[in-house]
């Protein structure tokens, strides 16, 4: 088998770690692979991981000089506590407090992600990143102005000639360096991986809201990654505010009207408030939503067209099972957290 040039202590601690929680490593690739679950979407031959690239994406992912005015990172709206979303307001904002129109999606398990944004618009993630930055709501900043400010910096003409080995900061060094960061937010540790992987047991409770789960949710969400990756229209009725057509402004195809992403329930306890549009802040309201979807629109899903119906004690039991899957190791992870080098480039009083 072939890896990446790194020291064999790196490499025996990598090893020791995913041996620990039950991963199984991608040969050449390094990223850690949960036992039984699908093999991943990404392609790894065309960005192979490395740690010096992951660490150059780490840096600025945190770094607000990603954006024009350079007070908005993508860890503004991407919180590690929260699942890597935010918690303070239900619509994300952006440079000069512009407001956005949507809630920012969860970032993790993305290796095994086919598109992204809550309508799909982007279908590759070395290119997600490019979405955010340039948009005017968001961080505003143009690429080749952030490329020139970039390449002023001695700290990223650092990270990039060891990532890379070229003294100048391009385009694809940023977007892919921030994908590979983004790849190793992989969750997987969670009480109900540690059922799964016969390290424990359920309570009662939460094995009553298992069966619920399965026999009520698990259509859209599925097991493991706990989304199916697809489009859907829940049943939500329209925003007059924001007027949010979903996918259909991608396709534009009217069956699409209505549909977005179905999100993923991992970290669901703290990646608050729920829905495209953070209309709820807890799960409570989301299972009362569900039990009676109030705009049925003809391209709502077919999974919908008949109220879930759960008793009060039945969602109690639910969200007994939802809090299964918060994953502690992943939300308090230092390796996904702000990295020191950034603190050694602060500017000097």
């Amino acid at each position: 088998m072939f890896y990446p040039e790194v020291k064999m202590k790196r490499l025996f601690l990598f090893l020791l770690i995913c041996s620990c929680f039950g991963f199984v490593t991608q040969s050449v690739f390094n990223l850690p692979i949960p036992n039984g679950w699908p093999k991943p979407a990404y392609n790894f031959k065309r960005n192979p991981l490395s740690p010096e690239a992951v660490l150059l994406g780490r840096a600025l992912f945190y770094d607000p000089i990603l954006s024009k005015n350079n007070t908005i990172s993508c860890a503004s709206c991407h919180s590690q506590y929260n699942g890597f979303t935010h918690a303070d307001h239900a619509i994300s904002h952006g440079i000069y407090d512009s407001i956005g129109t949507r809630n920012s999606p969860t970032l993790m398990n993305l290796a095994w992600h086919k598109s992204f944004m809550w309508d799909g618009a982007i279908n590759h993630l070395d290119m997600q990143a490019l979405a955010p930055i340039t948009h005017p709501k968001e961080m505003g900043e143009r690429l080749d102005s952030l490329l020139v400010k970039l390449n002023r910096s001695k700290l990223y003409k650092s990270l990039v000639a060891k990532a890379y080995g070229d003294s100048i900061v391009k385009s694809e060094f940023v977007l892919k360096s921030i994908s590979q960061f983004l790849l190793t937010l992989v969750s997987a540790n969670s009480k109900y991986d540690s059922v799964m992987r016969h390290e424990a047991d359920f309570t009662p409770q939460e094995k009553k809201g298992y069966v619920l789960f399965k026999n009520h949710c698990n259509g859209c969400h599925n097991e493991p990654l706990f989304t199916n990756l697809e489009f859907e229209n829940n049943g939500l009725c329209v925003d007059d505010n924001l007027r949010d057509l979903g996918r259909f402004v991608i396709t534009k195809n009217p069956l699409d009207s209505f549909k977005f992403k179905v999100p993923a329930l991992r970290n669901i306890e703290f990646s608050f408030p729920y829905m495209h549009d953070g209309r709820f802040k807890t799960i409570s309201a989301v299972l009362l939503h569900y039990s009676s979807p109030k705009c049925k629109t003809p391209s709502l899903s077919n999974l919908l067209k008949n109220p879930i119906k759960l008793s009060k004690a039945d969602r109690v039991d639910l969200t007994a099972f939802l809090l299964c899957l918060t994953d502690k190791a992943f939300l308090f992870n230092e390796n996904y957290s702000y990295p020191k080098i950034l603190l050694l480039n602060l500017p000097k009083d």
